[in-house]
Order: structure tokens, then C-alpha cells, then sequence
């Protein structure tokens, strides 16, 4: 079992990583943050918009909409969330973002929502 040191130490590493990755990185209206983060069980995807301060699409598998997909596995829905922003974000007239992957490493889940996004037309 970890002792809260421990813990302690790995939510600062995580907490340095996401600085590090977002450093570069800011969010307008016309190239919106496209903001990825993940529980053991589901996915949220969401583009930012930084100069105002708002969320402009939000995106996640916790609707009762995607309960229906209980066989589905994580990174499928992942790529499922993806393709969901990328289509809201174009009925709104966005075609292109920054992918922020925050502290997560560009693999699994992150990158499936990545990859979802890409095909269904949005441009990093």
C-alpha cells in the first residue's frame, strides 16, 4: 500500500508533466484546445476556449446514450468521443485545434481520441 508520501510524490510528477505539455500551448476561439483526460472507466474530451475562458464542445462516454455499448471496449469509445467532438466542433464552424494530451503519454485512450478526432475532419 503506498503511504501518502508516495502519493504526494506521484500527483507532483503528474502536476509537472501537464505544465510541461501545456506550456506551448493556448486556445482562441478560431483554435481551440481540444483537452483529453480519462478515469479507469471513461473517456471526456472537450475544446477550450482560453481567451474567454470557456469550454466550447464537451464530449464523454458517461451518458445514457453510450450505456447501450456495454461490449465496446475503452479504446473504441475513446475513438468514439473523438469522432462525437470533431463532428460538434464543425457543425460550429471549428476545423482546427491544439491537441493538449495533458500529462497522459500519447498512447491508449489519448491517442485513439486523437485519431477519432482526425477522421472525422478536425485538423492539429
Amino acid at each position: 500500500m503506498k503511504t501518502q508520501k508516495e502519493s504526494q510524490k506521484k500527483k507532483e510528477g503528474m502536476m509537472r508533466r501537464k505544465k510541461r505539455v501545456r506550456a506551448g500551448m493556448y486556445g482562441t476561439h478560431v483554435r481551440p484546445r481540444l483537452s483529453v483526460s480519462h478515469s479507469h472507466k471513461h473517456t471526456y474530451a472537450q475544446l477550450i476556449d482560453d481567451a474567454s475562458g470557456k469550454t466550447i464542445v464537451g464530449v464523454g462516454n458517461v451518458k445514457k446514450a453510450s450505456a447501450k455499448k456495454k461490449t465496446a471496449k475503452k479504446t473504441e469509445t475513446a475513438r468514439d468521443i473523438g469522432k462525437k467532438l470533431a463532428e460538434a466542433a464543425v457543425k460550429k464552424g471549428i476545423h482546427r485545434a491544439v491537441f493538449d494530451r495533458s500529462h497522459y503519454k500519447y498512447h491508449g485512450r489519448t491517442k485513439a481520441v486523437a485519431d477519432g478526432a482526425r477522421e472525422a475532419g478536425l485538423l492539429f
